[in-house]
């Protein structure tokens, strides 16, 4: 068995992909597979793909018709075979010791997930953060399930890529196809299958910033009320998937404290910016979701 399957769905990142790809196969540790899915890709992404396949066994291809990054996902974990899963975004770039560290910090712990953090660039600029919040001495740090539930209210560790986890914390997780932000619905689930979950705040993991075209750009360069609250929607669709496992295994606190997380983030879309018809859709979307926030804690 492989000691490591690495995700990577690709959708038309022709300019980035091969920084990418270069960064994997140069990893200081070797027992690896990435499993590579194009998401009907129209650019030449296919195709730098399968240069890698020429030139690496351990990289595998499967192409599909578009269905976005969670379908893609998903079509990784049909293949993966590895005993620990990660995941590197088709626009990004991992250090050379990324898993070797990963690793490393797994065997001395014995975890079940190991979260690595990251650092930004952007046009030869590089952008390292300040974790000591995290830890002062920036050693690993030990957290239980619970405390990473508590995270995700602030919208930390929300995210797959930069992780390590056993595979058998995949079984019977999917991401929900057709929605972005895919990460918000389907991290959290990991933590209640994993009896120690460790942070390891080194910058190991290279998050390109802002680029044109990604989901992450795009989410707020909506002109319209409607695209934002359909935008919203996807993430509202996630919060509602984490209630469901919040309400099942956690206090009302609890969940109390998640509904009142994202009814802050509803706000954010600039009410007081809006005018006429935009602001009466914005207060009957507002009341729609309070109504909702209710029967949940009934």
């Amino acid at each position: 068995m492989v000691k490591v399957s690495i995700g990577v769905p690709i959708y038309n990142v022709e300019a980035y992909l091969r920084e990418c790809l270069d960064s994997i196969m140069n990893q200081t540790f070797k027992d690896f597979e990435v499993i590579m899915v194009d998401d009907g890709s129209t650019d030449n992404s296919f195709d730098i793909c399968q240069e890698y396949v020429a030139r690496d066994n351990r990289f595998k291809l499967f192409h599909q018709a578009n269905i976005g990054v969670a379908g893609a996902r998903n079509t990784c974990l049909k293949h993966m075979k590895g005993e620990y899963i990660s995941w590197v975004d088709s626009d990004d770039k991992v250090e050379p010791n990324y898993l070797e560290r990963l690793l490393e910090v797994q065997n001395e712990t014995q975890a079940d997930l190991v979260d690595g953090y990251n650092y930004g660039f952007k046009d030869g600029v590089i952008y390292y953060y300040d974790y000591t919040n995290v830890s002062p001495n920036l050693d690993k740090v030990e957290r239980t399930p619970k405390e990473m539930f508590l995270g995700t209210l602030s919208g930390w560790d929300i995210v797959l890529w930069g992780t390590l986890a056993k595979r058998k914390l995949y079984r019977g997780v999917y991401c929900a196809q057709g929605k972005n932000h895919e990460d918000n619905g389907t991290k959290f689930k990991l933590y209640f299958r994993a009896n120690k979950v460790v942070i390891l705040p080194e910058q190991l993991y290279g998050y390109r910033v802002e680029r044109e075209g990604s989901i992450m750009t795009n989410k707020f360069s909506s002109e319209t009320l409607e695209k934002k609250l359909k935008e919203y929607n996807d993430t509202f669709f996630n919060v509602e998937n984490f209630v469901y496992y919040m309400e099942i295994t956690q206090s009302k606190d609890i969940v109390d404290r998640v509904h009142q997380q994202y009814l802050g983030h509803l706000y954010n879309l600039s009410k007081g910016s809006l005018t006429g018809s935009d602001e009466e859709k914005f207060e009957y979307y507002t009341a729609n979701y309070r109504s909702r926030r209710e029967k949940h804690l009934e």
